[in-house]
């Protein structure tokens, strides 16, 4: 990972999965590799194959306990895949606890997933490939009783039947804040500053789940991104390769936000770091992208 996140765990059997998917045109860009935004869906072959049966899930939905997700951090490699070819996941869960001061202070959910594709690109004259690592991500989900009022919302024991009461795992969750921060080794180049385009979202930008969907936030700043690199002159042939996103409150149709960036350089890549607020001034989300050649 070029932002950090917990290795892979070895997963139990029933908590894992290796499914098939699709890629979109969107999904590579011109020359074949995988952009970040085509991983988080990467998911649902585990969500739809092994989680939504998992007894455990089920009995713990079916009590008002629900994993959000909290984090993503996720990185595009180099290896250019074919869009015209199957990619095939790897991906599994392993339930987690946090503590504080020697206390359960939460219980976690954390997936994570290896995308390969057929090495290669689309095109004519081009010779088919193995099936090759092309992206990961790591996804944190939080317990919480979504629906109940918020002094009761939090989540330190799972009391169904198929999860343990507290997870075996230790997880040490990184404070939200931490995905504002330059990675190390990076240098800042300008202060933090808003974007100069403020965002309204509309119910284009909603999903299922009643509010704004998680990718949008992550489209935004690449976006405010984008608008200031090419504000300092740089050439813009790059691709966005990593991104941490830490998530702190929903948005809605009709709500306005503002991203506040600045950028940082990282031997030869490119990236920025900050918030993207409401027009509250809170916090909705914290974001890191690092972008290179």
């Amino acid at each position: 990972m070029l932002f950090p996140a917990p290795p892979a765990p070895e997963f139990p059997p029933d908590q894992a999965v290796t499914s098939e998917a699709s890629l979109r045109y969107e999904d590579c860009g011109q020359d074949g590799r995988l952009i970040p935004l085509a991983l988080p869906p990467t998911m649902g072959g585990l969500w739809r194959g092994v989680i939504s049966r998992h007894p455990g899930a089920r009995n713990s939905v079916a009590s008002g306990v629900i994993p959000i997700l909290t984090r993503m951090t996720m990185v595009s490699y180099d290896q250019p895949v074919r869009i015209d070819r199957p990619i095939e996941t790897r991906s599994g869960f392993v339930l987690a606890h946090d503590l504080e001061q020697g206390e359960v202070s939460r219980l976690f959910m954390n997936v994570w997933t290896d995308v390969h594709g057929i090495a290669g690109r689309i095109g004519p004259r081009q010779v088919e490939g193995a099936l090759s690592r092309a992206g990961t991500l790591f996804a944190e989900h939080t317990f919480t009783r979504l629906f109940a009022p918020p002094d009761q919302r939090k989540v330190t024991k799972l009391e169904v039947e198929g999860y343990p009461t507290i997870p075996e795992t230790r997880y040490v969750s990184p404070p939200p804040k931490s995905a504002q921060e330059a990675p190390e080794g990076a240098t800042w180049l300008d202060e933090l500053a808003p974007d100069a385009v403020h965002t309204v979202f509309s119910l284009d930008q909603t999903d299922a789940n009643q509010h704004v969907n998680s990718l949008v936030y992550i489209r935004t700043f690449l976006d405010a991104t984008q608008r200031r690199i090419a504000a300092t002159g740089r050439a813009l042939k790059l691709r966005s390769k990593a991104v941490d996103i830490a998530y702190r409150k929903p948005c809605f149709a009709g709500d306005r936000v503002i991203p506040e960036l600045r950028l940082f350089t990282l031997d030869d890549a490119i990236g920025a770091a900050g918030v993207i607020n409401g027009d509250d001034g809170k916090p909705r989300c914290y974001v890191r992208v690092l972008f290179g050649p």
